[in-house]
C-alpha cells in the first residue's frame, strides 16, 4: 500500500517540512486545504502540482487518504485530530500537538478508541541530524546511563512578521506548551522515562511589555523514572547571531556527556548539526551533516503496518502532558497579562 496523504491547515512555516519528511518516504501528496488566501498562494506556489480542495470536509470523508499533515493555528491541531482519527485516518501535527490538557485528554481518549496514530512532529529531534545521532550513541552505551537532558531553546522574535495567534496564549498554548514540547519529547527519549513529573517552571515576560500575551522566557524542572530534565526557552536570540536561535541539548551519562549545537556553532561555523562527546577516552567531535533522518520514514512504515517505530504513542502523549502541565502551573513573572 502506498501511503496517501493530506494537508489540512498551513498555518506555519514548518508545513513545508513536514510534507518533505513524507515525500522523501516515497508517500503520495493527494490534496490540501486552507483558508487563509496569502498562505494559500505561497503553498500552492510551491506544491503546483498538487489540488487544493473545496474543504476539509471533502478531505476526511475521501477513504482513499491516509494520513492527515496539519500545521494549522496551534489550538486547532487537536480538534483536527480527532476529527481525522474519526474518519480512520491517521495524523501528523507539527508541535505543539495540543494546546491543554483537555485536549490531550480528548485526543488520548480518541486515538485509544480508534487505534490511529497521532504523531508530533518535534521538528528539534526529527529534523535535526546531531539528535538523532546522539540518540543513537546513547542507546549502544556511549555515555553509560544517561541522568539528565538540559535543553535550551532560545528563539528570534521576529514580531512584525508574526500572525495575530501567536500572541494569544489560548492559540499557541504559552512558551511552554508550544516551543517547550520540543524539549519535553526528548527529555523521556533520552533518559527512557516512562512516567515523570514537573518539578517546577516559571514563565515570563520581561522584554515585551507592549505584547501581554506572549510569554518570552519560560523554564522548567523535570523528574522521571528514568532521570532528571531542565529546560530554558526565549525569544531573545539577538540579530547578530547568524540563524534564528542557538538551541543546544546537553545529555549527561555516568560515564560521560555530549553536547549538542543544533544550528550554529557560535563565531565558529554558521551551520548546525554539532554534536561533542567526551568519555574515558576522551574528547571527540562527530560532524553529523548529513546524517539520515529516519522520522519520515518510519511514520509511512508505521502506518503502512499500524506499527510505532517511529515514536512509541505513549511518549508523544507523555511528552506533551509535562510541557502542557508545566504551563499550567508555572510562576508567572513580569509583564503578564492576567489569566
Amino acid at each position: 500500500m502506498r501511503v496517501r496523504f493530506a494537508v489540512v491547515g498551513i498555518n506555519h512555516g514548518h508545513v513545508y517540512g513536514m510534507v518533505d519528511h513524507l515525500l522523501r518516504a516515497g508517500a503520495e501528496f493527494v490534496t490540501w486545504y486552507a483558508e487563509e488566501a496569502e498562505l494559500s498562494a505561497a503553498f500552492a506556489s510551491k506544491f503546483d502540482t498538487i489540488p487544493k480542495a473545496d474543504g476539509e470536509a471533502r478531505i476526511l470523508e475521501d477513504a482513499s487518504i491516509h494520513l492527515i499533515l496539519s500545521a494549522s493555528i496551534a489550538s486547532e491541531r487537536a480538534p483536527l485530530g480527532v476529527r481525522a482519527m474519526r474518519q480512520d485516518k491517521d495524523v501528523m501535527v507539527d508541535k505543539p500537538g495540543m494546546t491543554s490538557l483537555a485536549q490531550l485528554e480528548e485526543v488520548r481518549r480518541v486515538q485509544a478508541e480508534t487505534g490511529r496514530i497521532y504523531s508530533v512532529c518535534f521538528s528539534e529531534h526529527y529534523d535535526n541530524a546531531s539528535t538523532v545521532e546522539a540518540g543513537r550513541l546513547a542507546q549502544v552505551g556511549a555515555i553509560g546511563r544517561v541522568v539528565q537532558t538540559l535543553g535550551l531553546g532560545p528563539h528570534r522574535a521576529n514580531l512584525a512578521s508574526r500572525p495575530a495567534w501567536f500572541f494569544e496564549k489560548a492559540r499557541y498554548g504559552g512558551i511552554l506548551t508550544d516551543i517547550g514540547s520540543h524539549q519535553a519529547e526528548q527529555f523521556p527519549f533520552f533518559t527512557g522515562s516512562t512516567e515523570a513529573e514537573v518539578v517546577s517552571s516559571t514563565v515570563a515576560n520581561y522584554r515585551y511589555p507592549q505584547c501581554p500575551g506572549l510569554e518570552d522566557f519560560g523554564e522548567m524542572t523535570l523528574r522521571g523514572n528514568g532521570g532528571h530534565g531542565y529546560v530554558r526557552l526565549d525569544w531573545y536570540t539577538p540579530d547578530g547571531l547568524s540563524t534564528w536561535g542557538d538551541g543546544r541539548l546537553t545529555i549527561l551519562g555516568t560515564e560521560g556527556y555530549m553536547e549538542l549545537r543544533k544550528y550554529v556553532d557560535v563565531a565558529r561555523q554558521k551551520r548546525g548539526d554539532h554534536l561533542f562527546l567526551v568519555d574515558a577516552q576522551g574528547e571527540r567531535y562527530v560532524d553529523c551533516t548529513g546524517l539520515d533522518l529516519p522520522y519520515g520514514r518510519q511514520l509511512v512504515a508505521d502506518v503502512q503496518n499500524r506499527t510505532w517505530t517511529h515514536t512509541p504513542q505513549e511518549r508523544t502523549f507523555l511528552a506533551m502532558e509535562l510541557a502542557l502541565k508545566a504551563e499550567a502551573v508555572a510562576v508567572r513573572l513580569g509583564n503578564l497579562a492576567a489569566g
